[in-house]
């Protein structure tokens, strides 16, 4: 197959049969066949609610002639009126259910119980009749209101016969004949109460004329639609006996026009008409039978193409999915043998070869791969697709790429280091030999100014070996200034106070008796110096640091917090300033930020001070920044003499307190999380 050797052609073959096949052929037709089947069910349905629409229009219109002629004088229809309405009762009550007809009932046979009593009391007879007495052309425009509303309910939706031309043209046919038939009845039962009087009043005749023009036109459009067997249904029904009688009746009643009085038996009419309007109803339950039996061959059809096409999508479907099996596995193989290489070289190799080559003194290439990718069965498995093998070589030339420039930034970074450790260790050297010297001239100095400008110049002195320091600390070397003594806790803060510009500055409020081990001195007094500096830069130069010093039993620690009153530090900086103080001193001198070289040297300490020494930074209550210190108590030396009652604690350092170890449980349920994820 052409195109099959690379990813691409294979790709563009597993999508295009798919969509072909299955959005086209599959989709279209299984989706045009089933809502074919739907429509079908749903004019199944509405045809048999609109015949049963009509069952109720024709005893309505049976009805209302037998009510007009009744008001017209004919007593003779009393005993059929009440049998049809019996059968309109029932009716009514069959299409209760029926929300498409149960709004025109409501609204148009809400008063046909009162239409029925006012029909009952008046008897024909205008001298006796009462205030009550029902008006025979009302009552013809109720009855003919409610049947014209009736009429006008056609459920089939159009949506469901657009499909069928038959099927259409059926339902107009039977529309038209329903409308046929109305003007048919409606003349029997206009004509029954003229008939019954012995003339035309007020505008009846002109209502006669309208109705027969009516019926012609329906029967007109009827005959347009309809096919040869219904035509000829009602060119039979039109060429009864019956139909000839009430023919004759109808010209007779055109005759008297100008009022003259008609004498024409009312029985007679009655009877011959509601033949001809049986008639009409039989052929339109027959033209209502074909709708149905074509809605029902509509139905099976669709069903049976439903069914076809869903058998024609299995098998489609079952070709494409071993299209794309044959096609995924081709794929998959070579694919799943570059992704294992690239996870071999992302999470062993590479890692692997740049810690040794960060572990070695010297830069070696043997730890660098060869140019060239060896000869390996996932090389072998590549099936010759053209873009997976040049992935495989791109991968490699990356990872050969990513080891030199791990090797050179190796090499670069610890050149870097060490001359920045070299220059530290010489600063420490000068700096060293330039406070004896200035010792040694504050022992003969004598003059008190003189004496002052050298306590400067020490002070100025102590300052430059805690940066030569801080250098050294960054630099990964360890300061050479132990302390094998313990040292007291008030002097350990002394110190850093001594090396510190703005001393005067610096309030040592309370700091309980302690005891520090001495190799931890050195480190302690330069952490709480880089703490109190940084306090001293951030705060009002009016404004104290505080420091405080207190032992927790409950944590067997101990604690100094340097409190200022300054500019404080936003949220998210002090999270990530907490974040670097927490740092486990694994974070390069050369990726940092100059303006935290600070944290850096802060928090590279306190990891040098070994697990359970922790520095955390707080709100100072009233504005400011508070920095916590805390020892565990392996650095505590024992007191030399009796343990003496530790004053009790600020309210600001107790709740700093409660900060810290807040503080401390958050950072310990943020690392549990991390790792879990």
């Amino acid at each position: 197959m052409p195109g099959w050797r690379s990813v691409r052609g294979r790709v563009a073959v597993v999508i295009t049969v798919p969509i072909c096949l299955l959005l086209v052929v599959a989709g279209l037709a299984v989706y045009g066949r089933a809502e074919a089947l739907g429509d079908a069910r749903a004019t199944r349905a509405e045809v048999g609610l609109s015949l049963r629409v009509q069952a109720l229009v024709h005893h309505l219109q049976r009805e209302r002639g037998l009510t007009n002629g009744l008001l017209g004088g004919e007593k003779g229809f009393r005993t059929p009126l009440a049998a049809t309405r019996k059968h309109v009762d029932t009716a009514l009550r069959g299409m209760r259910p029926e929300r498409a007809v149960e709004d025109v009932i409501q609204r148009h046979l809400r008063r046909l119980a009162a239409i029925r009593a006012a029909a009952d009391r008046d008897t024909g007879d205008r001298d006796t009749a009462g205030p009550e007495a029902a008006d025979r052309a009302a009552t013809l425009t109720f009855y003919t209101t409610a049947v014209d509303a009736l009429n006008a309910v056609d459920p089939v939706a159009e949506t469901a016969t657009r499909t069928d031309r038959q099927l259409r043209d059926n339902l107009a046919a039977l529309r038209e004949l329903a409308a046929a038939k109305e003007s048919v009845a409606l003349e029997r039962g206009l004509l029954n109460g003229v008939f019954a009087e012995g003339a035309f009043r007020d505008r009846e005749y002109l209502t006669f004329t309208e109705v027969r023009a009516t019926r012609v036109a329906a029967l007109t459009r009827f005959r347009q639609v309809a096919t040869a067997s219904q035509r000829a249904a009602l060119k039979n029904t039109f060429g009864t006996q019956e139909a000839q009688r009430a023919t004759a009746y109808e010209n007779q009643a055109q005759r008297a026009a100008d009022g003259s009085a008609l004498r024409a038996d009312a029985g007679t009419w009655w009877g011959a008409m509601t033949v001809l309007v049986d008639d009409l109803y039989a052929v339109q339950r027959s033209v209502g039978d074909d709708v149905r039996d074509r809605a029902d061959r509509l139905r099976h059809e669709a069903e049976l193409g439903l069914a076809a096409y869903l058998v024609a999508g299995t098998l489609m479907a079952a070709l494409v999915a071993g299209l794309a099996a044959f096609a995924s596995r081709s794929l998959t193989r070579p694919l799943g043998a570059l992704a294992e290489a690239a996870h071999d070289v992302a999470r062993h190799r590479l890692p692997a070869t740049v810690a040794r080559i960060q572990r070695s003194p010297q830069d070696h290439e043997e730890f660098l791969p060869p140019a060239e990718p060896p000869e390996t069965p996932a090389a072998r498995l590549l099936d010759g697709a053209a873009e997976i093998a040049a992935v495989a070589a791109s991968l490699h030339q990356v990872e050969h790429t990513a080891l030199h420039l791990a090797a050179q930034q190796a090499g670069l970074r610890r050149n870097t280091t060490e001359s920045l450790a070299n220059l530290g260790r010489r600063n420490q050297n000068l700096v060293r030999r330039q406070l004896s010297l200035i010792t040694r001239l504050e022992q003969q100095e004598l003059d008190p100014d003189a004496l002052a400008e050298l306590f400067e110049l020490d002070h100025l002195a102590t300052r430059m070996r805690r940066n030569a320091e801080s250098l050294l600390v960054l630099a990964g070397q360890n300061p050479p200034r132990p302390t094998a003594a313990p040292a007291d806790g008030l002097e350990v803060v002394q110190s850093a106070v001594a090396e510190v510009e703005q001393y005067r500055r610096v309030l040592i409020a309370t700091v309980e008796p302690v005891r520090v081990r001495g190799h931890a001195v050195a480190d302690v007094a330069h952490l709480l110096a880089e703490l109190i500096e940084n306090g001293l830069n951030f705060s009002p130069p009016t404004e104290p640091v505080e420091v405080h010093g207190w032992y927790d039993a409950e944590d067997d620690t101990y604690c100094f917090a340097v409190i200022d009153h300054g500019i404080g530090m936003p949220e998210a900086d002090k999270e990530r300033a907490n974040a670097r103080l927490s740092h486990s001193g694994e974070e390069a001198l050369l990726t940092a930020s100059t303006r935290f070289l600070g944290h850096l040297v802060v928090g590279r300490l306190a990891h040098r001070l070994g697990e359970g020494a922790q520095v955390h930074l707080f709100d100072t209550t009233g504005g400011g920044l508070s920095a916590l210190l805390a020892l565990p108590g392996r650095l505590l030396a024992p007191a030399q003499a009796g343990p003496a009652t530790p004053p009790p604690a600020r309210p600001a350092v107790s709740s700093l307190l409660n900060g810290f170890r807040a503080g401390v449980a958050r950072a310990e349920a943020r690392s549990t999380q991390g790792v879990s994820s």
